[in-house]
């Protein structure tokens, strides 16, 4: 059996890579699917992690840069009386429904353990997280930290006692995914606005690429979310003034 861990660097992935160690387990190979959409200090963890287990970890990266999927790739129709045609530039913001990254990133991984014979791929869902799943008939999956009744809760701590501190981001987000995530929670994405200002940027200008902006949170784009925190930033303002009289 050929165990390989992939990992996103995040708390529970990390903290699966670091019990398998603990345990003695078999391990192939460890592979990081790196988006290029990562926040900063997750490259500087992934190197951390690398260097003290001493496990080469293989930098997986999409055929095409995450940017063209979202807002160059032409996409032509395959059905129809129109088939052949442009039907659109890019694939715009993922979505619920247009979880496009989540399929590129499963068919890079999937394409790097296709020629390894007797694979089993390693992934960090934890204990609360039955609810995710994965399958595929040409491969076998493995949840260690289900299996072992690990939870979200339980990770973080666990990585926390080994010395893994992410740079300070779990203080202020639930997850440490793609920083651009449009499915993370509409209060993460102020904080990411008041705390990361050159990350919020970038996202304004990635969301100015997309020819026909499919919406981002609720239908609204990056620049209405915008408008919306800077809103609520002067009526914070105002709250925290208090009254002004006038003789």
């Amino acid at each position: 059996m050929m165990q390989i861990p992939s990992i996103s660097g995040g708390k529970d992935s990390t903290a699966m890579l670091l019990m398998m160690i603990e345990r003695g387990e078999p391990i192939h190979s460890v592979v990081f699917f790196d988006t290029g959409w990562e926040f900063p200090q997750m490259y500087d963890h992934i190197d951390l992690l690398e260097k003290r287990t001493g496990i080469k970890i293989w930098r997986l990266h999409s055929r095409l840069p995450f940017d063209y999927w979202m807002t160059a790739r032409p996409i032509i129709v395959r059905t129809g009386p129109n088939k052949g045609k442009l039907y659109k530039i890019g694939n715009g913001w993922p979505s619920p429904s247009r979880r496009w990254c989540t399929r590129n990133k499963v068919d890079t991984i999937d394409y790097y353990c296709k020629p390894i014979k007797d694979v089993v791929q390693c992934v960090g869902y934890a204990a609360d997280e039955t609810d995710r799943t994965l399958s595929n008939p040409k491969f076998q999956y493995r949840f260690p930290l289900q299996e072992w009744g690990v939870t979200e809760a339980d990770a973080l701590q666990y990585c926390y006692d080994k010395g893994y501190c992410w740079g300070g981001l779990y203080d202020y987000f639930h997850r440490v995914s793609c920083f651009c995530c449009p499915l993370q929670r509409l209060n993460e994405l102020r904080t990411l606005r008041r705390h990361f200002p050159d990350l919020w940027q970038r996202m304004l200008e990635m969301d100015k690429a997309i020819p026909v902006n499919r919406g981002f949170d609720g239908d609204k784009t990056v620049y209405d979310l915008e408008l919306r925190f800077a809103d609520e930033d002067r009526q914070q303002d105002l709250f925290s003034s208090g009254p002004v009289y006038s003789s």
